[in-house]
């Protein structure tokens, strides 16, 4: 009954502040947009995380853009060239304006690289090779690289621009620490080119964005007609799907897999699906000389490659896919996908599904009986679900494995404070290069260069591995690249310090009088949204 109760109480209070405001114009378009989870920080150069892009894309700009096929487009810099081969020089847009009135130069664009390469931000990526900006003049700036980097353009797409006068004057100069979870200016308010400014930011209630009405592409073809967007964290899902169907909502990004066959079959209900770039995989901390949260003591099981390729064979894929994802999923046996330059089809193979061989390998491994482990994972949907579902197929070798199930906004505090043993994530990557999933996720963390093995939390180290990386990241022919990060992707294959499982089939939900594309990174550009 309390439950009901609850539920009623939840639609009322949505109903309450989900009344689309009255604006002048008879043809402005309000999208209320429910999601499991809210941006945790608005800093556009604090935290890599998709939750986070999915907001801070609409309001920040970058040098280059992709359009809706997804190609390189000019962006903030109308042309670039490469005067010699470690300097890239950007000609700005001119007439851009940041949201509060201040124009864009290249001061913004030196400041925003001095940002992103210091010690807080987990976008070093971004910039990846680049070792400082210059300005030339208002409209000119070169970045200046310490190594060539043949494809800066992709990884550029994700550096966002931020006003430096902004900046400075709110006390936001160096980014959020988003690691110790600290309180900025930055955090909480946001200063961007894009096509929509923040209006409201009530943390766990609403984000409020409305479009810019001084947008520099405000004539392009792709735009819509959506004028503000209310983004409202709905982490219920039964609450999240009865608000779309009720007509509270009008859009839901992560609609509940077990709930899609049933909104297909609803008139004013429109689904649109695509598969995202994106590998969800598990981690093994293959660093610790004892294992955490383990009954080991004294040594770590996942140290030895036979136990984590004895899970490999214990995880029934196809269970996942078809009782958790409820077939909205793609297998997967690399940790990029086919869509990323540098994608090898012979790395990407998964060890099949063997429990005798599973329990053969613990035996050798030392293991005959298995051991306890804790597998952390984020409490948003699928994860906590893949998490219950791989405990039962572990136990059947031995393994009894306790998922702990954490809230987001611990989660990756959690796993940057390396408080982990056994983790589920997943990465989508970000420029459609491999460079950046293997150098942020899997190169040993030396501590000396940007971006290596940022989020390599279980801190697996290879000096074959590194070697390789660090060769591929300034190899200018794209043949000799590919192969290289061919070389790189076997290892990882055969070593398996990560378990990929699968590419999402992200099915977006929407009110049939809503019109959405659908782009690889599974960001919704609300600019080119329309509400008929």
């Amino acid at each position: 009954m309390w439950n009901i109760l609850k539920l009623k109480l939840v639609s009322l209070l949505l109903a309450l502040f989900l009344v689309a405001p009255v604006i002048g114009n008879s043809t402005a378009k309000t999208l209320r947009y429910a999601t499991q989870d809210e941006p945790q920080t608005l800093d556009p150069h604090s935290a890599q995380l998709a939750v986070t892009n999915r907001l801070l894309m609409n309001v920040y700009e970058g040098l280059v853009g992709r359009d809706k096929n997804f190609k390189l487009v000019p962006w903030l810099a109308v042309s670039w060239s490469q005067p010699d081969a470690l300097t890239w020089r950007f000609k700005l847009r001119p007439n851009v304006k940041f949201h509060d009135g201040a124009p864009l130069t290249a001061d913004d664009v030196v400041f925003s690289l001095e940002r992103v390469l210091s010690p807080n931000s987990q976008l070093k990526s971004a910039v990846q090779g680049v070792m400082r900006a210059k300005r030339i003049d208002d409209l000119t700036v070169d970045l200046l690289m310490r190594e060539p980097n043949p494809v800066l353009l992709n990884h550029i797409f994700t550096f966002r621009i931020m006003n430096k006068a902004w900046a400075i004057k709110n006390n936001s100069v160096n980014p959020q620490n988003y690691k110790d979870k600290e309180d900025t200016f930055s955090s909480r308010n946001a200063n961007g080119t894009g096509p929509f400014m923040l209006k409201e930011r009530q943390t766990d209630v609403k984000t409020v964005l409305v479009a810019n009405p001084n947008w520099w592409n405000a004539a392009s073809p792709e735009r819509g007609n959506v004028t503000e967007v209310i983004l409202l964290p709905i982490k219920s899902n039964a609450t999240r799907a009865a608000a779309l169907l009720s007509g509270e909502v009008d859009f839901v990004n992560d609609p509940p897999p077990q709930d899609i066959a049933r909104l297909k079959s609803i008139p004013d209900i429109k689904i649109i699906e695509g598969v995202e770039a994106r590998v969800q995989y598990l981690v093994f901390d293959t660093h610790r000389d004892e294992l955490l949260y383990s009954n080991v003591k004294g040594k770590n099981p996942f140290k030895d490659v036979r136990v984590r390729q004895a899970i490999a064979h214990a995880i029934d894929i196809q269970a996942i896919k078809s009782k958790v994802m409820r077939n909205l999923s793609l297998p997967i046996g690399s940790i990029i996908t086919s869509t990323d330059q540098g994608y090898a089809k012979d790395a990407d193979k998964r060890l099949p599904l063997d429990r005798e061989k599973a329990r053969n390998l613990l035996t050798e491994a030392g293991y005959p009986n298995g051991f306890e482990v804790t597998l952390d994972c984020g409490n948003n949907q699928p994860a906590a679900d893949i998490c219950q579902s791989i405990s039962p197929m572990l136990a059947q070798i031995g393994i009894k494995l306790t998922p702990n199930i954490v809230l987001t906004s611990n989660f990756f505090s959690k796993l940057q404070k390396f408080d982990t043993s056994f983790y589920l994530l997943s990465w989508g990557t970000p420029t459609s290069d491999a460079l950046s999933t293997l150098q942020y996720l899997l190169r040993t963390n030396n501590g000396a260069d940007a971006g290596n093995g940022d989020g390599n939390y279980g801190r697996y180290s290879n000096p074959k591995f590194d070697q390789l990386v660090d060769a591929f990241r300034i190899e200018s022919d794209m043949k000799k690249r590919d192969a290289m990060i061919r070389e790189s992707l076997l290892i990882v294959n055969a070593e398996l310090p990560v378990l990929p499982l699968h590419q999402a089939i992200i099915p977006w939900a929407m009110r049939k009088n809503v019109t959405a594309n659908f782009p690889p990174n599974n960001i919704p550009y609300f600019f080119r949204f329309r509400i008929d």
